[in-house]
């Protein structure tokens, strides 16, 4: 019998030390550099999935990298008996960047999950219990953002969920006019491009059409901009591409570029003041440490213009894939993107760019017909084509096996 690699042994600890929900991993990953990442037993990667659109700024970002530790030397954590100028200067931060008017305020959690809890109850402290979401929509999984989040194989489990939710098909304005016409929905959450159904973007219409129902019905909206904010789509925000000012706004992932944060912005003091003293709270949520990091992160992206990055390099990805033999189409924004497939390989193909010898793929199959690519904002003109000259060979093979 050959002796374990020091990778399969991490794995088979990993097995015996924690709990199965994620299933037994692939890879051990233990450093990282930019868009590359190396495996226990010394293999690289292009990380084209970043974290599952956290890795903003790449991995090892020398400022953030820099920020953090000098941050991690002066102050870690304050309770929310105080604050810290770091804490301020980030919130004052994304509301410019959101544009939200006087009088809006913004809370800081450690994930996006959290965020759409403190949104679920800054809806009920409206007066009305009834909330409505989207087909194919993805929240959470704690049990309130789950009980907002429509695909049954995660809900299932744990029913009875909340009571008071409502599902209406993704797109279909008439559908949401029936809904709202009784006037008695505390708020609509939607994603304005749904990941985990597969990079399902909201058209822009869609989405004026809902801000204006909302406001007529009197109806809260809430973007979720867990996965789309912070730059992902080549905007700070993917609802902005629409023209749209939500009530609230719900962010993570990418906020922190790997380090855990989250936020809820409520747009103008009638949101904000709808959580009083005493009615929500968080240990961790805005320490010193997770302000810096999402400070930084902020910073980063507008000295290095990696909206721009985002654009270009989501357009190169879309010339290079769209039309290639076995490819429906590719769907999203930026550097949020879906290759639809013409046949159910995604999962073969996936595993097929972690198994490439020369040098592997990270990627992920959101559906049996799809894979998502949420590579760093960072990601070179160089590494783009090396990904899409490796993508269309694992297509191609998995083509040819079907």
């Amino acid at each position: 019998m050959s002796e374990r690699s020091y990778q399969q042994e991490v794995l088979d600890r990993y097995e015996s030390s924690l709990l199965g929900v994620f299933g037994k991993p692939t890879r051990a990953l233990v450093r990282g550099s930019g868009s590359r990442v190396w495996d226990a037993d010394g293999r690289e990667y292009l990380d084209l999935l970043g974290g599952i659109a956290v890795n903003s700024l790449g991995h090892a970002h020398p400022r953030l990298a820099e920020a953090i530790a000098k941050q991690a030397g002066q102050l870690l954590h304050v309770s929310n008996f105080f604050t810290t100028e770091q804490q301020v200067c980030l919130a004052e931060s994304l509301l410019a960047r959101a544009a939200a008017p006087a009088g809006s305020g913004v809370f800081f959690t450690n994930s996006g999950t959290e965020a759409n809890e403190a949104a679920l109850k800054i809806a009920r402290r409206t007066g009305r219990t009834r909330l409505l979401a989207l087909s194919n929509s993805f929240h959470g999984r704690t049990l309130g953002a789950l009980s907002l989040t429509a695909k049954e194989a995660y809900r299932a489990p744990f029913a009875p969920l909340l009571e008071s939710v409502d599902f209406v098909p993704a797109g279909d304005v008439a559908a949401l006019a029936r809904e709202l016409a009784a006037n008695d929905v505390a708020a609509l959450f939607v994603e304005p491009i749904q990941g985990e159904a597969g990079v399902q973007e909201l058209s822009a219409d869609y989405l004026r059409a809902a801000r204006e129902l909302t406001a007529q019905a009197g109806t809260l909206l809430v973007v979720d901009e867990v996965q789309t904010g912070i730059g992902r789509t080549g905007d700070w925000f993917a609802h902005s591409a629409a023209g749209i000012v939500p009530d609230v706004m719900t962010l993570a992932k990418g906020l922190g570029g790997g380090f855990p944060i989250g936020a809820v912005i409520a747009y103008g003091e009638e949101n904000t003041s709808l959580l009083t003293a005493g009615q929500h709270g968080t240990t961790f949520g805005g320490n010193p440490l997770a302000a810096t990091a999402g400070l930084t992160v902020l910073s980063v992206i507008a000295d290095e213009h990696l909206l721009e990055n985002a654009r270009l390099r989501g357009q190169q990805f879309r010339r290079a894939l769209a039309t290639l033999p076995g490819v429906r189409e590719v769907r999203g924004r930026g550097l949020l993107l879906g290759i639809g497939l013409e046949a159910d390989r995604a999962a073969d193909i996936v595993a097929a760019g972690l198994a490439r010898p020369e040098l592997g793929l990270i990627l992920n199959a959101p559906r049996p017909d799809t894979i998502r690519l949420a590579p760093a904002l960072t990601i070179s003109e160089a590494e783009t084509s090396l990904a899409c000259e490796a993508l269309a060979e694992l297509i191609t093979d998995a083509r040819k096996e079907a």
